[in-house]
């Protein structure tokens, strides 16, 4: 296989409609819009989530609990992850990043106390859970809050 032989899945393509050219064309006078109404004047564009005047679906929709607009969500690595490093390692986010524990967010990362750890580690991270503190300085290690 090679780029020479690839080819678009059949249906995956379709030419532009060309409107306005003239009545053989099928899409000649009103271009396809019909005779008046609000989507046939020009400029106009239906508003995000708008369904025709019916009450629409995200109105619809019961809303449950209560949505926090302050949380801070953070990308969690557990204890038990960090083992993968050598003794004496320097961890930071962006070695566990290039390691594939934890993914780029916006918060940062936390780490978590599932798991055990039985090396000296200095661990920097945005936020530790306690029994992750617990567990990294019972091993001799350091926790580090950036």
């Amino acid at each position: 296989m090679d780029l020479s032989s690839l080819t678009n899945t059949p249906g995956s393509r379709h030419a532009r409609k060309r409107v306005g050219r003239g009545m053989a064309s099928g899409h000649g006078k009103t271009s396809g819009k019909g005779h008046k109404g609000q989507m046939a004047h020009k400029g106009h564009k239906h508003k995000a989530g708008f369904e025709g005047g019916q009450m629409p679906m995200m109105r619809r929709l019961p809303k449950r609990g209560f949505k926090n607009a302050a949380r801070v969500a953070f990308c969690g690595v557990n204890v038990a992850a960090l083992a993968m490093f050598d003794a004496g390692t320097e961890v930071t986010p962006a070695l566990m990043r290039q390691r594939g524990l934890a993914a780029v967010h916006p918060s940062g990362i936390k780490i978590l106390g599932d798991g055990d750890l039985a090396k000296k580690l200095t661990v920097k991270a945005q936020a530790f859970s306690v029994t992750a503190k617990a567990k990294i300085e019972a091993a001799g290690g350091s926790c580090v809050v950036l």
